[in-house]
């Protein structure tokens, strides 16, 4: 059974046609993550399968289906890469969970609130491993040297991410660096292996910077949407960023626009981790405009991501992947 977030599909117009262009090949992603899942030690496929069949929106596999078939794949090797993709991903959340000591993802109890820290974590090193060994499968030194940056790329925003916690004075380009490594390069990666498999070498730099924007845009809204969705549809609790101690850019724009005695209350949430004071910080970013800024940088990055798209010749899928730009900064959730 193909496992994707059917509401997310509806929530954009025409967004169902993106995957319709890909379902055959999304079928097959999903086959094998559950084939790759399987394992004599039964937590690893608990935590696995839990983690994986939570209803993600499945963006970066589909991601990467979709511009190797922009550039006329043929063959099987993106399944392989859009699996590793997703299990990379999949490693990360665990991990995240851990260190930001989440309790709840896309509205269900995450696998550290239920199995431990300890288990999390080690699953997620074992959804790393498993991707490698997968990767080594394809026999490919660019596809290796390009998911070794990668990886490395995310574990680097991840800690820099941790500097920034509890740290008031965040600014703007520190934070996009933090989602531009953490977030985006994985986006980024998804977009650039089609042209290494399709051996298009040519047309690794602008699927690079059409990921990169696109997964920067997709963050953007994702920070948004913590200070101004339903939490039932989130999948979340509001204010989560604010009881991590997370400087997002809502905080970062409210505070370089607030009155002085607004910038201490977020300045002193911020480095408390205060979700008690999310209703108050709320107004201050509701009066500031922050949530319609937040949400114009991510229009912007959206089509810095459309354009880089010029370099491709014209196709369904190449639409597919506008639709996916557009579908980033137009989502509830």
């Amino acid at each position: 059974m193909m496992v994707t977030d059917s509401a997310t599909k509806d929530s954009v117009p025409g967004f169902e046609g993106i995957y319709t262009l890909v379902e055959d090949q999304i079928r097959a992603v999903d086959r094998l993550i559950l084939e790759r899942l399987r394992s004599d030690v039964v937590l690893i496929n608990q935590i696995g399968r839990h983690i994986v069949s939570s209803g993600g929106k499945r963006l970066r596999p589909l991601l990467h289906l979709l511009a190797a078939s922009a550039l006329g794949y043929r063959g099987d090797q993106h399944i392989t890469l859009a699996t590793v993709i997703e299990f990379i991903h999949t490693a990360t959340l665990l991990h995240d969970d851990v260190v930001d000591e989440s309790q709840l993802r896309r509205g269900r109890e995450t696998a550290n609130a239920v199995w431990g820290n300890a288990a999390s974590v080690l699953v997620g090193d074992y959804l790393y491993t498993t991707a490698f060994r997968m990767m080594v499968s394809l026999q490919s030194q660019r596809v290796m040297e390009v998911m070794a940056q990668t990886t490395a790329a995310i574990a680097e925003g991840e800690v820099l991410q941790l500097l920034n916690v509890n740290n008031p004075s965040t600014t703007e380009e520190r934070y996009l660096e933090v989602i531009r490594r953490k977030t985006a390069v994985l986006f980024s990666a998804a977009a650039q292996l089609a042209a290494v498999i399709t051996r298009q070498p040519v047309l690794e730099e602008p699927l690079k910077r059409y990921g990169m924007h696109l997964g920067a845009a997709f963050q953007l809204i994702d920070d948004a949407l913590d200070y101004k969705a339903d939490a039932g549809a989130l999948g979340k609790n509001l204010g989560d960023d604010l009881a991590e101690g997370k400087p997002t850019l809502p905080l970062i724009h409210a505070m370089q626009n607030a009155a002085p005695g607004e910038v201490e209350l977020i300045r002193r949430s911020i480095e408390e981790g205060n979700r008690e004071a999310f209703a108050e910080v709320y107004k201050i970013i509701e009066s500031t405009d922050a949530i319609a800024y937040t949400e114009e940088r991510a229009r912007e990055e959206a089509q810095r991501a459309i354009a880089a798209l010029d370099a491709l010749g014209a196709s369904p899928y190449k639409d597919g992947m506008i639709a996916l730009a557009e579908f980033s900064v137009r989502r509830s959730y």
